[in-house]
């Protein structure tokens, strides 16, 4: 066992495999928490791992594995993602080649079985036939000895893993296999080498039906696994997106490593069509980049000396020299992939109502295929021993915890999957269900709502004769000199006309009022209304105006020149292209829609009002915005807020589920339940239809996996046969069981091609 293996952990990943149904998934927790120093386990079926968390040492946790019948491996968290997920999918590969394969031979062996027994019961001149050349004991025994060929060969499995749980008292789906398996195929051995033993006219074989089981299963568990195979696509997508080598540049001369060998400041050589290895800055060249796998945007970017590029995107012309900032592991697409893998991982609270039922669910069949038994035999009409094996055997086939244990981590994992490709990245499965409860949602204005840049939007002049440009030159070069969100806008215009900014002296800041000083020999001052009426400066008939530019979100700024009002700046702050789209979608869907802000009350109501949002609160600071959030919580219900993921961090946290607003290199994933790579508001009506979908997906699976036992385990302990005359063939039973699992895992698959 390797060191890595032997050392104390804090939380640990488990690969484990032959868990083969929802019961499986009871045994393997209950197997783990009973490991001292374990403080909580967390199973799930469709992805087959373990998450573990708590100080015992791997050791201890794959031994106490073995013994419940499981084998396990532990995958260590600086391992090589591509490569591990390459292993996986490799060995999945190799597990549904043996599986087709045994099929196969399943199927060849059990039809000339199927064919001796029933082709004799439905073609009476076929039966003629055999009676005349074979005759029924040599027929009984080719059976006999063909169906121990399934069941030794390709039915083994179930027998190997089921027999021995079932020894050990804890029973789980291949337990009830193998055990009504083998009690058709020795019942039928006994009526064909020693009938003597049985009562009188119950002397009948169901070798067909012992061979038919194990094939019909063997087909619904490679139909499953095939299935399977697929709901993990999404991220060996975004896995593929990582190439496993790079040209490494060491004093001119190029070598071909792999990724594990490369390490922050290396520098490395990105060829036109390449992928970038791993997040680095440009050293040299320039280029056009496709981040389109970040950020949404189809227009590749371009890069230059000093320019950011990040791991997974595609070089489109050019060679760049790039050198490493992030090694493999803290890439932007490592978090991705992380943030995926570990929603995939986890449970939703109404999959704890799913494990207690399973963890009993195959105990109690087993108590009702003996119940069964002991009912027909006692009180059924001749042959009773007959029927009360065959009824017995189908209850035990019947019988699906694989549906059950399914039915919500496959849908998990595609949904979650699906929402990544949309740039949605839930950081827990469960948040899929908080989203959908939520009642209201709260969006910050700047940055969510809008661009977070505000832009100079009107300049009017105040007096004859003055120029636009001019003014727009003195307010910029006086505004060049602040750090205010404002200025920037101001300095932004100026260079956006490619005006040529004076020089200043005597700068002076007047905090909450404006700046001013002497610019080309004038004294300029620009600023709110407030800072003119304390140069004695009346705005009295600029006041109509500026409340028509106010109640349309913008600020409106006063510029001063030699003691005289020059001109009126409006900036403001504008929407989102699809900021009111979202906005009428999330109504649409019924929700109530607040924004929360820090800008003034008149701002934030224009831009309200223009987008039609039910609620405002304005003019509050971060912790303002955490009661806000929950008064909304105590007026409407559940809150889902939306920022940008950095300063709204408390809000985000207080909210019942966060959604963080991001850019695709930027993602804020401490505070956030739900991170949006793309910049759009957009995103969050996609987030809660997604997640909306999944959890119809999981009830549609939830509601066949329990109807159907509901419905078809007293259909074959034999309910239909007093009014009816009719009872379940196990092979029938057989079909169903195999099929039920492969509905569920396919309904999961439909949320692939959801379209939003």
């Amino acid at each position: 066992m390797s060191k890595a293996m032997s050392k104390v952990l804090s939380k640990i990943t488990l690969n484990i495999s032959d868990m083969h149904c929802g019961s499986c998934v009871g045994k393997v927790e209950k197997a783990l928490l009973a490991v001292p120093g374990v403080h909580s386990a967390s199973v799930n079926l469709a992805t087959e791992q373990a998450q573990v968390e708590g100080s015992a040492a791997v050791a201890a946790l794959v031994a106490a594995l073995q013994s419940a019948g499981y084998k396990a491996t532990a995958l260590e968290p600086e391992a090589d993602k591509q490569a591990a997920q390459q292993d996986k999918t490799a060995q999945k590969q190799a597990e549904q080649a043996l599986l087709l394969r045994d099929l196969w031979l399943a199927a060849a062996l059990t039809l000339p079985v199927f064919m001796l027994e029933m082709g004799a019961h439905l073609i009476p001149a076929f039966h003629h036939w055999l009676m005349a050349t074979l005759g029924q004991s040599l027929n009984w025994q080719l059976q006999a000895v063909l169906t121990t060929l399934v069941l030794l060969g390709p039915g083994r499995r179930f027998i190997q893993t089921g027999i021995p749980l079932l020894l050990k008292g804890k029973p789980e789906m291949n337990s009830l296999v193998a055990l009504g398996t083998l009690s058709a195929w020795g019942f039928s051995l006994v009526a064909t080498f020693m009938p003597q033993l049985l009562p009188d006219g119950t002397a009948q074989v169901y070798f067909e039906a012992a061979a038919v089981i194990v094939t019909l299963i063997l087909l619904g568990r490679y139909l499953e696994a095939r299935a399977k195979g697929q709901t993990g696509a999404a991220i060996q997508q975004l896995l593929s997106l990582q190439p496993a080598t790079a040209t490494l540049l060491i004093d001119g001369s190029q070598h071909k490593v792999a990724l594990a060998q490369i390490k922050p400041g290396d520098l490395l050589l990105v060829r036109a069509g390449e992928r970038i290895a791993l997040d680095a800055k440009v050293e040299q060249g320039e280029s056009y980049i496709d981040e389109s796998m970040l950020s949404g945007e189809p227009l590749a970017k371009a890069k230059q000396r000093g320019d950011a590029v990040y791991a997974g995107t595609v070089n489109k012309q050019g060679v760049l020299q790039v050198r490493v900032s992030k090694a493999a592991g803290d890439t932007v697409l490592a978090q991705i992939i992380a943030l995926v893998q570990q929603a995939q991982s986890d449970k939703l609270p109404i999959q704890s109502l799913v494990d207690k039922v399973t963890a009993i669910f195959v105990p109690l069949v087993m108590l009702l295929a003996a119940a069964t038994f002991a009912a027909w035999w006692l009180w059924g009409p001749q042959p009773a021993l007959s029927l009360a094996l065959v009824n017995a055997v189908a209850v035990l086939i019947i019988a699906c915890p694989c549906a059950m244990g399914l039915a919500t981590p496959t849908s998990i994992m595609v949904g979650t999957g699906r929402a990544a490709q949309l740039g949605i990245l839930f950081r827990q499965g469960s948040a899929l269900q908080t989203l959908r409860d939520c009642k209201v949602i709260a969006l910050d204005k700047t940055g969510t709502l809008t661009e977070g840049k505000p832009q100079l939007t009107d300049t009017l002049i105040l007096q004859p004769g003055l120029n636009a440009q001019a003014m727009l030159a003195l307010a910029a070069a006086l505004e060049q000199q602040s750090e205010h969100p404002l200025a920037e806008a101001l300095v932004a215009a100026a260079a956006a006309q490619q005006l040529t900014l004076p020089p200043v002296s005597d700068f002076k800041v007047h905090s909450g009022m404006g700046v001013s000083g002497t610019v080309n020999g004038q004294q300029v001052a620009i600023g709110a209304d407030r800072f003119m009426q304390q140069l004695k400066l009346e705005v009295t008939a600029q006041a109509a105006q500026a409340d028509t530019l106010a109640k349309s979100g913008k600020t409106v700024l006063y510029l001063a020149v030699d003691n005289k009002l020059a001109a009126m700046l409006a900036v403001a702050d504008t929407l989102k292209p699809g900021s009111a789209e979202a906005i009428a979608a999330m109504h649409q869907l019924g929700l109530k829609v607040a924004m929360i802000s820090g800008d003034n009350r008149h701002t934030a109501e224009a831009i309200a009002k223009q987008l039609q949002i039910d609620t405002v609160v304005a003019e509050v600071l971060p912790q303002g915005k955490v009661d806000a959030v929950k008064q909304l919580r105590v007026e409407f219900g559940a809150v889902a807020f939306v920022g940008d993921g950095i300063n709204d961090a408390p809000a985000l946290a207080e909210a019942d589920i966060g959604l963080a607003v991001g850019n695709g290199t930027d993602i804020a994933i401490e505070a956030a339940d739900v991170v949006l790579m793309r910049a759009d508001i957009m995103g969050v009506v996609n987030a809660i239809a997604l997640s909306k979908a999944t959890l119809r997906n999981i009830r549609q699976n939830l509601f066949w996996a329990f109807g159907y036992n509901a419905l078809l385990l007293p259909v074959a302990a034999g309910a239909l046969y007093p009014a009816f005359g009719l009872l379940l063939s196990p092979m029938l039973a057989a079909g169903a069981m195999a099929l039920s699992s492969v509905f569920v895992v396919t309904n999961a698959l439909r949320l692939r091609r959801l379209a939003l």
